[in-house]
């Protein structure tokens, strides 16, 4: 893993070590040879929810790029007609 700082790495490995337990898959499709049954996966899958909703799914948020015309993404200078 490269860059985000370590709170974001942190994140990221909670995310890829609930995604483990869970059996999650890009394709939703039942993993093969899992060491947890279904019913244990569901629970499990339920109680990491219910504690944080991006754990499996990730946080989707990311930076907004910068623009044309000021020096970051909505920052503008101003301007004055008088």
């Amino acid at each position: 893993m490269r860059g985000g700082g370590f709170m974001g790495q942190a994140s990221a490995i909670a995310t890829g070590i609930s995604r483990a337990l869970t059996g999650w898959t890009k394709s939703k499709k039942e993993p093969k040879e899992h060491p947890f049954p279904k019913s244990t996966r569901e629970d499990l899958r339920k109680r990491i929810t219910e504690f944080d909703k991006y754990l499996i799914s990730g946080d989707a948020r990311r930076k907004e790029p910068k623009k044309f015309g000021g020096p970051g993404a909505r920052r503008r200078k101003q301007k004055s007609y008088r």
